[in-house]
């Protein structure tokens, strides 16, 4: 998985492996953000909290951390990706431990929502580009697949460890942990960030084709310039109604998950650890979609991989909707299966989008383009999850969000057909300015 460094003066082996394991191992902390479902269920009852209250401080996080994505982008770009995730992890363990010294609605949505959620952009952000600027185009969603595939396997390590906590210390010194040991861990990681020297080339990469009429294909498109096209509003689009579709799910995953096996098992300690499994599916299959998606997307290209993800997203809900007492579906087995299937239709839209807007708008502004992507990973995960929260306080049910997602994954699902990379010239070096084919 190494390459050699091409440049003059430069004669080392390249630093691709540990970064890789580093952006991994920052990504495994920061998928704290999807304890959420296990953090909200431990909430005493004496605290009050409504479901629509539960899912606020949740979807504040995501949707801050989409839109931090975008300055974090820029920053790691121009500065450094070290900086910028130690900035994150900063952040993080502050907010959790803000969180901790709260009981009200409001001050775990500034704890948790707003600087946890800030924190976890800064670091999400410097993870990816600088893994995938060492490796060749052919690998490129491989590599995106298993940085990011930390931040969806979290969930596997965290559920068990925050149920186990907060019986033994409480919610509270809960959080209050886990926000000191991830703000050691993140900022630790971060140090081996690092992006490729200037000069540096890959193995395997095809030289840039030769001027025509003096024009040669545009390679790297500014961000400015990638607002200008209009697949990446159809790109936006898709994603927002793929994340967030898997994102209100997760932000209440341990309570369909309950209510659904404990329709079938009356044992209460039973449908506990039950749930937990089913959780820890939803993880492992949230890491693990992201690794197949990304290296199916390799092989399959990015579009037949993204369409075959986002219908059978779709089919889940719909098979979730479906789930009452005394169905198959709500059978342990076939909860955990779903759960796991769930988790692993979302995970790919993390190794996917990255992908397709590296392959549409180039490795150079990275950062900042994929940051501007990004905000429909929280707007669609902040609009769907509050509308389940809303939705299952007027009607104590999930249906009504699930078909409206499932609608929403559809209508994604037919705009794959129609979005291809930008054709784009710009005049070859020397020759002038951009011009659009």
């Amino acid at each position: 998985m190494s390459e050699k460094i091409s440049a003059p003066g430069v004669s080392q082996v390249n630093h691709g492996r540990r970064v890789v394991l580093a952006a991994l191992g920052i990504n495994l902390a920061l998928g704290i953000l999807y304890t959420w479902s296990v953090i909200s269920k431990g909430m005493p009852e004496e605290w009050g909290w409504s479901q629509s209250d539960k899912n606020l401080p949740y979807a504040v996080a995501c949707l801050i951390f989409s839109l931090i994505m975008v300055p974090a982008g820029r920053m790691q770009d121009k500065l450094s990706p070290r900086l910028v995730a130690t900035l994150g992890g900063i952040l993080v363990g502050i907010g959790m431990i803000v969180a901790s010294r709260t009981q009200s609605v409001m001050g775990y949505t500034i704890g948790f929502g707003v600087l946890a959620g800030a924190g976890i952009g800064f670091g999400y952000a410097s993870a990816t580009p600088p893994s995938v600027k060492w490796f060749p185009p052919a690998k490129t969603g491989m590599i995106a697949g298993i940085v990011v595939s930390g931040f969806g396997l979290a969930l596997a390590y965290a559920a068990p460890l925050c149920n186990f906590m907060i019986g033994k210390f409480g919610l509270p010194d809960t959080v209050m942990y886990l926000g000191i040991a991830f703000l050691i861990v993140v900022c630790g990681l971060a140090q081996l960030l690092k992006a490729p020297p200037a000069g540096y080339s890959l193995a395997g990469v095809a030289p840039q084709a030769a001027p025509v009429n003096g024009m040669v294909k545009k390679e790297n498109f500014t961000s400015g310039e990638m607002l200008r096209t209009w697949q990446f509003y159809a790109i936006w689009f898709m994603y927002a109604c793929g994340a967030g579709a898997g994102l209100m799910i997760i932000s209440v995953a341990k309570k369909i998950l309950a209510a659904s096996i404990n329709s079938s098992i009356s044992e209460a300690s039973l449908v506990g650890i039950l749930t937990t499994v089913a959780l820890i599916g939803m993880a492992l299959g949230n890491g693990g979609g992201r690794i197949i998606a990304g290296v199916l997307s390799d092989k399959l290209g990015r579009n037949r991989t993204l369409f075959m993800f986002l219908v059978c997203q779709a089919i889940l809900l719909v098979l979730l909707s479906q789930a009452k007492a005394g169905t198959p579906l709500a059978s342990a087995p076939m909860l955990i299966i779903i759960a796991a299937l769930v988790g692993a239709n979302y995970g790919s839209n993390l190794a996917l989008f990255p992908s397709i807007t590296k392959d549409y708008y180039g490795l150079k502004n990275f950062g900042m383009n994929y940051g501007l992507v990004f905000t429909a990973w929280g707007v669609g995960g902040f609009m769907l999850a509050k509308l389940a929260g809303v939705m299952f306080d007027k009607t104590k049910s999930f249906n009504f969000a699930y078909f409206c997602a499932a609608g929403l994954l559809v209508l994604a699902a037919a705009l794959v057909f129609f979005v291809k990379p930008p054709h784009h010239h710009e005049a070859a070096a020397g020759q002038g300015d951009d011009a659009e084919s």
